[in-house]
C-alpha cells in the first residue's frame, strides 16, 4: 500500500472525537449553544476570551481553534496568531459577523486561520468545515511522524553495527538444523510471535532474519535491539521513544525502535534481561500494539512483528519472579529450540569448510582446505560457544596457516572454552556410554599422533583396518 493509499485509509478511520476542539468565545450564551449544537461530535473545551485561550493551550494540544473575531482585550484574529505561537500545528476557524474581506483573506493566506465562517453559522456548515479541520490536523500530524520515523530509521541503519547477513551461513544438513529450517519456513509466512531459545552463538539472530526476509514484511525494516547492552533507563527511550525535556539529555525527541520498525520486524535478542519495569509496557504492546514515548501523552499505535531471542531459562525466571508468567506467554507462541553444534557435529565439517572459503578472501590467503587431523580435532570438541567460536577459530587459523592446508598446529583453542569431557551418559545407556569412550579415545590419538592413522592404530593396540572400521562408524574418517 502507498503512502497516499496509507493516508487516505488513515483519515477515513479517524474518530474525530477522539481530537480537542477549543472554542473561545466572550459571550456565555454562545459558549452554551456551541456545546449544545456539537457536544455529541466533538470533544469540546471552552474559554471566555482570548487570554483564558491562551491559557487553555498551555496545558492541552488541541486539534482544532474556533474563536470569534470581536473580543474585548483580544480580538479572534490577534488571539490566533498568539495561539499560533503556541500551537503552530493547530487549525484555526474564525468566526466573524464583519465583512472585512481583505483582513480575513491575508489571514487565509498567511495561513493563521484555515477558513473563517460569517454568524450567524449553519451547524451543518460549520460541523463539516471542523471535521475537515480535523483531517487536515491528523494528516500533518501522521504526516510529521512519517518523516520523523524515515529519518531516524535512516540514522539507525547508517549507525548501526549490524553485519550483512549471508544466509549461506546456515551451513548443514544435520537432522537436528533441518528440523529448525523447517520451522523457519513454517512461521516465515504467518506473523506470528516468533521465541528462538538456544546457546549463545548458535545464529539465533541469523534465523530471525530468515524469517523476516521470508515473510510479507520483507520490503519493511528490521530492527534489532540487544536487550542486554543498555541499562535499564536507556532501554525504556531506545525501545519506546522519548519527548524532548522528559529527562536530563533528552535534547529532542526521539522516535523508538517499535516505531521505527512499524509494519516490519523487531528483533529483541537477549530477551531474558529485559528489566522488569520494562516487561510490563512491552506486554501492552504486544496485546495492544500501542504504546507511550518517555515524558509523553500521545498514544502511538504501531503494526510490528514481534522475533525474539533469549539463552536463558524463563521459566525458572517466572519461579523467581525474575519474569513476567503473562508477558512469556505473549512471546512464545512459536517456539524454536536452536541446537547448540555440539549436538549437530556433522555439521561441523561443513561448516569448517565454509569459513575457511570466506576468510580466503577476507584475509587474503591461498588455504584449499583443512587436513584430516585438523578436521578429527574440530569434530571432537565440545564447542561451548558454538558456531561463533568454530568461525572465530578458523579465521585466526587462516592467519596462522602459511601453507594452503590448515593442520592442528594452526587451531588454537580459547582458553576460557578449553574442551570440556562429555557428561558420562546415565547408567541406563550401558552401550552409550562406551561407544563416547571410545569416540573420545579414537580422537585423543589421532591428535597425538598428528593425523598419522598408522601411529594411531600402534598406539590403541589395534590394526589398521579395524582403526578405518572405527573411525567410520563414528564419522571420524
Amino acid at each position: 500500500m502507498g503512502l497516499c493509499a496509507k493516508m487516505a485509509a488513515m483519515l477515513g478511520a479517524i474518530d474525530h472525537k477522539a481530537f480537542g476542539v477549543l472554542v473561545v468565545d466572550d459571550e456565555p450564551e454562545n459558549l452554551e449553544a456551541f456545546r449544545f449544537t456539537f457536544r455529541k461530535s466533538f470533544d469540546l473545551k471552552t474559554a471566555g476570551g482570548g487570554e483564558e485561550g491562551l491559557a487553555a493551550l498551555e496545558g492541552t494540544d488541541f486539534a482544532v481553534i474556533v474563536s470569534d473575531q470581536r473580543m474585548p482585550g483580544l480580538a479572534g484574529l490577534d488571539f490566533l496568531k498568539r495561539a499560533r505561537e503556541v500551537r503552530p500545528d493547530t487549525v484555526n476557524i474564525l468566526l466573524t459577523a464583519y465583512t472585512d474581506l481583505s483582513v480575513l483573506i491575508d489571514a487565509v493566506n498567511s495561513g493563521v486561520v484555515y477558513r473563517y465562517v460569517q454568524k450567524p453559522w449553519d451547524s451543518k456548515e460549520l460541523g463539516l468545515i471542523i471535521r475537515q479541520a480535523i483531517e487536515k490536523f491528523a494528516a500533518a500530524r501522521e504526516n510529521a511522524r512519517l518523516r520523523e520515523q524515515l529519518a531516524q530509521y535512516t540514522s539507525y541503519l547508517e549507525k548501526s553495527e549490524r553485519q550483512d547477513i549471508n544466509f549461506g551461513e546456515l551451513v548443514g544438513d544435520s537432522p537436528a538444523l533441518r528440523g529448525v529450517l523447517d520451522m523457519v519456513e513454517r512461521v516465515a509466512p504467518t506473523g506470528s510471535t516468533v521465541l528462538l531459545r538456544g546457546e549463545t552463538g548458535t545464529g539465533k539472530e541469523l534465523l530471525a532474519r530468515a524469517i523476516h526476509v521470508n515473510s510479507p514484511r520483507e520490503e519493511q525494516p528490521f530492527v534489532r535491539v540487544n536487550c542486554a547492552a543498555l541499562a535499564p533507563g536507556v532501554l525504556e527511550s531506545e525501545l519506546f521513544g522519548h519527548e524532548k525535556g522528559s529527562f536530563t539529555g533528552a535534547v529532542a525527541r526521539r522516535v523508538g525502535r517499535f516505531e521505527l520498525a512499524d509494519r516490519g520486524t523487531i528483533f529483541l535478542d537477549e530477551i531474558g534481561d529485559l528489566p522488569v519495569e520494562v516487561q510490563i509496557k512491552l506486554l501492552r504492546v504486544l496485546q495492544e500494539r500501542e504504546f507511550e514515548r518517555v515524558g509523553g501523552s500521545e498514544t502511538i499505535k504501531v503494526d510490528v512483528r514481534v522475533v525474539s531471542a533469549t539463552n536463558r531459562d524463563l521459566e525458572a525466571m517466572i519461579r523467581a519472579g525474575e519474569f513476567r508468567e503473562d508477558l512469556f506467554y505473549r512471546l512464545n507462541v512459536f517456539p524454536i529450540h536452536v541446537p547448540p553444534l555440539r549436538d549437530r557435529r556433522e555439521d561441523v565439517p561443513r561448516l569448517a569448510r565454509h569459513f575457511v572459503h570466506k576468510y580466503a578472501h577476507v584475509t587474503g590467503r591461498r588455504v584449499r582446505g583443512l587436513s584430516d587431523a585438523a578436521l578429527s580435532k574440530l569434530y571432537g570438541y565440545a564447542w561451548p560457544g558454538n558456531v561463533r567460536e568454530l568461525e572465530n577459530l578458523l579465521e585466526r587459523a587462516m592467519i596462522l596457516c602459511a601453507g594452503e592446508v590448515i593442520d592442528v598446529d594452526h587451531l588454537t583453542f580459547a582458553p576460557v572454552a578449553a574442551p570440556p569431557r562429555a557428561e558420562t551418559p546415565r547408567a541406563e545407556s550401558l552401550p552409550a556410554a562406551l561407544e563416547e569412550v571410545e569416540r573420545r579415545e579414537l580422537v585423543a590419538a589421532l591428535e597425538k599422533s598428528r593425523g598419522s592413522k598408522a601411529d594411531a592404530a600402534r598406539a590403541l593396540g589395534i590394526n589398521r583396518s579395524t582403526l578405518y572400521y572405527r573411525l567410520k562408524k563414528y564419522g571420524l574418517e
